[in-house]
């Protein structure tokens, strides 16, 4: 079999799949692509048995058939190869490949592609359509929330609560809870399903904003389908929190302020705050905010003053300044809402202009002041 294809296209590709192979495999099989060609489109696919993902690209190619080809290798080779087309010749017998370019001939060698794992099948499924670019945005919101502790696994991904006019998408590692509500989207039914993090992530780095997206999904797996890349992932079997218990139903005290002077605040405090805690405290006197840090140990102090808009009694409250920074980035527009009630009950922050079709909410628990 032979074919002819772009370079710097087919590491495009390849580079948007490669975030699903691992480095410690158990099979060693996973660590390579499995390159199948058909009537003139070459199929590329990664997997680690949990997420799979597909491209596709068009090639001059003279017969059909499939083998498994190193990935690290071939990328390697490829990032320091000019933009050519590129020439591959592959023996069946021994699954030999001779690659040509205009730079030289090198030489490789496959694998049977009967030993790469099978996709899953996508049967008795469900689904809809919507905006790639509003499916990105909501898992990039999201993602932001997502447990890093695998001991807890349904924090370890993104809740997506479905009903007819909507689809929410919920994260939450303990500490920090992101709630975004798509309602511009029409979903076949009221359901929900645990997708993984690594998955989402991957999805969201290839993702076309200006086209749409097919989802579909059953009781273990998930299925998108985009302009020329699909993947598929076991979904989480686990049973997610119940958020709509800790959002709070009245935070009366409400500060509205610059979003990058905030930022910009908190990331400089924050340098000369207690490593292990990141605290850094708000205190609010009237419409004065005065952001303050310290580690003992090291006699690190940190403190500066802003204006802001403030509603409520006077109100000093601290946050790891790591998960407020990351919260607060996701926020769109030029100001951030937040709204409190006592120093030690969860804080809201939201946005002060709504995107349309969106219902953004983010919640973050407080330290106690001086832990």
């Amino acid at each position: 079999m032979r074919f002819i294809v772009s370079s710097g296209l087919l590491l495009k590709n390849l580079q948007s799949i490669s975030g699903i192979i691992s480095t410690n495999n158990i099979l060693p099989i996973l660590e390579s692509f499995l390159f199948t060609v058909d009537k003139n489109v070459l199929t590329v696919v990664s997997t680690d048995l949990e997420t799979t993902m597909k491209v596709s690209l068009d090639v001059q190619a003279n017969e059909n058939g499939k083998l498994c080809i190193q990935s690290k290798v071939l990328l390697d080779y490829l990032k320091n190869l000019p933009e050519q087309p590129i020439t591959f010749d592959i023996n069946a017998k021994d699954y030999g490949i001779d690659i040509t370019s205009e730079q030289g001939k090198y030489k490789i060698v496959g694998e049977d592609a009967m030993n790469y794992p099978t996709e899953p099948v996508a049967d008795d499924t469900q689904g809809f359509s919507l905006s790639a670019a509003e499916l990105g945005d909501g898992i990039a919101k999201a993602l932001v929330a997502v447990s890093s502790d695998d001991m807890r696994p349904a924090m370890s991904g993104v809740f997506f609560d479905l009903a007819p006019n909507s689809m929410t998408l919920v994260a939450t590692d303990a500490h920090r809870l992101v709630r975004c509500v798509k309602t511009d989207v029409n979903c076949p039914a009221v359901d929900s399903f645990i997708v993984p993090r690594k998955a989402l992530q991957q999805l969201k780095n290839n993702l076309n904003a200006s086209t749409e997206v097919s989802i579909s999904y059953n009781k273990n797996h998930l299925f998108v389908k985009g302009e020329n890349i699909e993947l598929s992932c076991r979904l989480i079997d686990a049973k997610f929190p119940d958020y709509k218990i800790v959002i709070p139903a009245d935070n009366p005290f409400k500060l509205t302020i610059p979003k990058n002077d905030f930022l910009g605040a908190l990331r400089r405090v924050s340098v000369f705050a207690n490593k292990t805690t990141n605290q850094v405290v708000l205190d609010i006197v009237g419409n004065n905010l005065h952001l303050y840090s310290q580690d003992v140990d090291y006699s690190f102090e940190g403190n500066e003053q802003m204006t802001c808009q403030y509603e409520g009694e006077d109100l000093k409250i601290a946050f790891n300044a790591k998960l407020l920074i990351e919260l607060v980035h996701i926020i769109e527009g030029d100001e951030v809402l937040m709204e409190f009630s006592t120093p030690s009950r969860a804080s809201l922050i939201k946005q002060t202009e709504k995107k349309p079709n969106e219902d953004l909410l983010i919640l973050i628990m407080p330290l106690m002041i001086g832990v």
